[in-house]
């Protein structure tokens, strides 16, 4: 069984149950493997002590430009989704944190000036658990993006090869509801969400809850810091048919072996029955007919009317972003006490994929715009000859050959949206003109009024892609408000992790403010933030 640890916020437990329950259910004599997929900032690590026994990069083909036999044409531009490469002065210039390497560049350049070469983005670590523990020793497996790559889902993918389908999987993934966790969750069998009795938790809930719906993946909820009520959770997942399947009680020593990084079901093995309970429950979650995908309440309401523009020529503000490598430090909560003190300023939520700080801040919506983040591109299978140029020119596997529903039993190539990226470069070389793209509505920005300013925020639609560009939009109309209304501060709460997102959030900013907490997970995750 391929079970997905899970959390739409970060700093639930996802980890801590994660760990807790691969040493259970090795104690119990199951075969397990635990691999940490949250390849941003994986903690499980620093809870097992793996002994690692191989250490893979993760390489995609990235494009290389030989100056020299550039013309600036523009053409390598021009068929760029990812506003990775511009021509200035007649010269490419290349983004390497922007490019997703789909090869399209390399393709179109007339001159073959741009060559495509490996280049390593991560890697993938397989071994075992601590050797302390060997009376539960299971499997583990990691994988590691470096610092200031974005496309994440390609290690993830890379971690769930190395995989041996015979054991328990345990995949812990990472927060929120982007395509790193769709490619985590895509293909489980069951999904577990890990969540909190807060405003906070419910809002980030009822996202993956969403999404693990969509990607018709079976899904229970096990609440951390239980109050044993819990009434805020208990109420959603009755409305919405998602069983409670399990409940960590909210104490202190709880909370202080964690900070230590100790394995709960270690330290206190009182919590290993209701663990093996958790489990129990998996396998009849996955025989249960799925509830119906539920519309989403509008994050904002309706009235909000903004300041006028001042006279005056326009300011230019200063931007701090505030920003923590792991989830559930406390940022929306200092971004929230900033905005109370702070004057003349916008505020502005990067965390397009889990946004929590309206919920602090009581907005009025002024304007709401659609986000077009991309487009879904299509094979008609009536033209399609299954010449092969399309899958042979992907680079992220995502055309597949399947048989046709003709009368000759013949066989034609489909594209799968959860892989795809969106480069458009099958599109060119199809001969036949018969792969089609269609502009995809994959969220919504949104322009508010709240006691405390001005705010800029958004939503990216569930499992959808393109979150860094929906977060470069909404920075781009907060400096644009705030020139406006002659404001000096931009003040933007970011999304955790160091992936896609956060690098949008913090390109070109004045100031980084990191929130941290004294914890084991804090500190590591705070020293990959700090190289990004």
């Amino acid at each position: 069984m391929k079970i997905v640890i899970a959390s739409g916020k970060g700093g639930t437990g996802k980890t801590t149950v994660a760990v807790s329950l691969a040493y259970t259910l090795s104690l119990s004599g199951k075969r397990v493997t635990l691999a940490d997929c949250d390849v941003e900032e994986p903690n499980d690590h620093l809870f097992i002590q793996p002994h690692i026994r191989s250490n893979q990069p993760v390489q995609v083909l990235k494009p290389v430009l030989e100056a020299a036999k550039c013309t600036g044409c523009g053409k390598c531009a021009a068929v760029c989704t990812y506003n990775a490469v511009i021509v200035i002065k007649e010269k490419a210039v290349f983004f390497p944190s922007l490019c997703h390497a789909c090869g399209f560049c390399a393709h179109v350049c007339p001159e073959q000036a741009i060559v495509e070469e490996a280049h390593t983005i991560g890697s993938v670590q397989t071994g075992s658990n601590k050797n302390g523990l060997p009376e539960a020793s299971f499997s583990f497996a990691q994988g590691l993006l470096n610092i200031g790559e974005a496309v994440a889902p390609t290690v993830i993918r890379a971690v769930k090869q190395s995989l041996d389908r015979k054991d328990i999987i345990l995949i812990d993934a990472s927060p929120g509801t982007g395509c790193p966790v769709v490619e985590a969750i895509h293909d489980a069998d069951v999904t577990i969400l890990v969540t909190e009795p807060t405003p906070f938790g419910l809002n980030d809930l009822e996202l993956a809850v969403n999404l693990c719906l969509k990607l018709s993946v079976p899904v229970g909820i096990v609440i951390n810091r239980s109050d044993g009520e819990d009434r805020i959770i208990a109420d959603y997942a009755k409305k919405v048919g998602v069983p409670v399947i399990g409940r960590i009680p909210f104490q202190r020593r709880y909370a202080e072996s964690y900070s230590k990084g100790e394995i709960l079901a270690v330290t206190f093995p009182e919590l290993q029955k209701p663990l093996l309970e958790i489990y129990s429950l998996l396998e009849p979650l996955t025989k249960r007919a799925l509830p119906a995908v539920r519309e989403l309440e509008s994050n904002a309401g309706a009235g909000g009317v903004l300041p006028p523009a001042e006279a005056g020529p326009p300011v230019l503000p200063t931007e701090i972003g505030i920003i923590s490598g792991k989830g559930g430090t406390g940022k929306t909560t200092v971004v929230a006490s900033l905005a109370f003190l702070a004057q003349k300023k916008v505020l502005l939520d990067n965390d397009v994929d889990a946004a929590d700080l309206h919920l602090l801040l009581d907005p009025e919506l002024a304007e709401v715009h659609e986000f077009v983040g991309g487009k879904e591109y299509t094979i008609d299978p009536a033209g399609c000859t299954s010449c092969g140029l399309c899958r042979e020119a992907c680079h992220f596997d995502a055309v597949h050959q399947v048989s046709a529903e003709t009368a000759d039993g013949g066989s034609v190539y489909r594209i799968d949206p959860l892989a795809c990226e969106g480069c458009g470069y099958c599109a060119y070389v199809c001969p036949e003109n018969v792969i089609t793209a269609e502009e995809k509505l994959t969220g919504h920005w949104y322009v508010s009024q709240t006691p405390y300013g001005p705010l800029v925020h958004a939503r990216l639609g569930i499992g959808e892609e393109n979150s860094g560009k929906l977060v470069t939009r909404v920075r781009k109309k907060a400096g644009e408000l705030a020139a406006a209304l002659k404001l000096d501060t931009l003040l933007g709460d970011g999304p955790p992790g160091t992936g896609c997102p956060v690098i949008a959030s913090v390109s070109g900013i004045d100031l980084a403010l990191i929130v941290t907490e004294p914890t084991v997970s804090g500190v590591h995750d705070l020293e990959r933030i700090l190289k990004l």
